[in-house]
């Protein structure tokens, strides 16, 4: 009955995060958090779950002197939410 779920995903700022990400080619840091209502601490640990199963790729630069964090999900990140929404549909129409 749970094939197809995501255990990266059964987190509620996880899952947030994903489905943002999944329709922005590239959020930032700060966007993240206001849209979530995180703290720093709470979506850095985040993060930090979701690049090491390769489901986020992490871009850092500058604008002028002041560093910018920017995120989108991954080819694999993308086909692990797909694939976990197909799961939480199949279980919903039984």
């Amino acid at each position: 009955m749970l094939e197809g779920f995501d255990k990266a995903f059964e987190n509620r700022v996880r899952l947030g995060m994903m489905s943002i990400l999944m329709v922005n080619e590239w959020v930032e840091f700060i966007e993240l958090k206001e849209l979530l209502q995180v703290t720093d601490g709470n979506l850095a640990s985040h993060i930090t779950y979701l690049e090491k199963a390769e489901y986020i790729e992490t871009r850092k630069s500058f604008i002028g002197k002041k560093p910018n964090t920017t995120f989108r999900a991954s080819k694999t990140g993308k086909d692990a939410f797909k694939q976990h929404l197909k799961a939480l549909e199949k279980l919903i129409k039984k």
